[in-house]
């Protein structure tokens, strides 16, 4: 019977266990980092959830769970740590979180195809007073650091930290449909 080449490979997922604690970090920092990095654009915030999500899973995650077990568990507790981070952020309480690795559905026919964040991105920020709207460009559309952004400013970084967190929570109550 020839091979049939547009079956994905199946792979299966070790049933051992760590050895220790530094190989379960070594083995999951990465994806952990950069699924993070992806949801906050920011890599400093990333660095700090990151660690977050280890130190969370330390005491109640087992080593004689399977490796499946762990990334479920650092998947779990990633969800909660980042869902802590924006209530902190936009002071208020984040009610869904998407799974972090699910990707959404690149064909023309699926989920992913129409998006309405661009549209809504758009509206949210025309509300902003000009000096709040040009944080929130320079931070998360231009992907500048705060040094940055505040030198673009004119202003401390301090105060570029003031800014950003003000047109967060500005921007938060226009999307939920407050006055601005």
């Amino acid at each position: 019977m020839p091979a049939q080449p547009d079956r994905p490979e199946l792979r299966l997922v070790p049933e051992a266990c760590y050895p220790s604690w530094d190989a379960v970090y070594d083995d999951n920092v990465t994806w952990v980092y950069r699924t993070l990095y992806a949801r906050l654009g920011s890599r400093a915030d990333a660095e700090d959830l990151t660690s977050e999500v280890f130190l969370a899973a330390l005491r109640p995650l087992r080593l004689s769970a399977s490796v499946a077990e762990v990334r479920s568990y650092l998947r779990a507790t990633a969800r909660t740590v980042l869902a802590a981070h924006w209530r902190a952020t936009l002071g208020r309480q984040v009610t869904m979180i998407d799974d972090l690795v699910a990707a959404p559905d690149p064909s023309p026919d699926g989920e992913g195809a129409v998006s309405t964040a661009p549209q809504r991105v758009a509206a949210v920020l025309a509300q902003l007073p000009p000096q709040y709207r040009r944080v929130l460009e320079l931070r998360f559309l231009q992907g500048r650091s705060v040094r940055e952004s505040a030198n673009e400013l004119g202003v401390s970084v301090a105060n570029a930290k003031v800014l950003q967190h003000r047109a967060l929570r500005l921007a938060a109550q226009i999307d939920e449909g407050g006055a601005p």
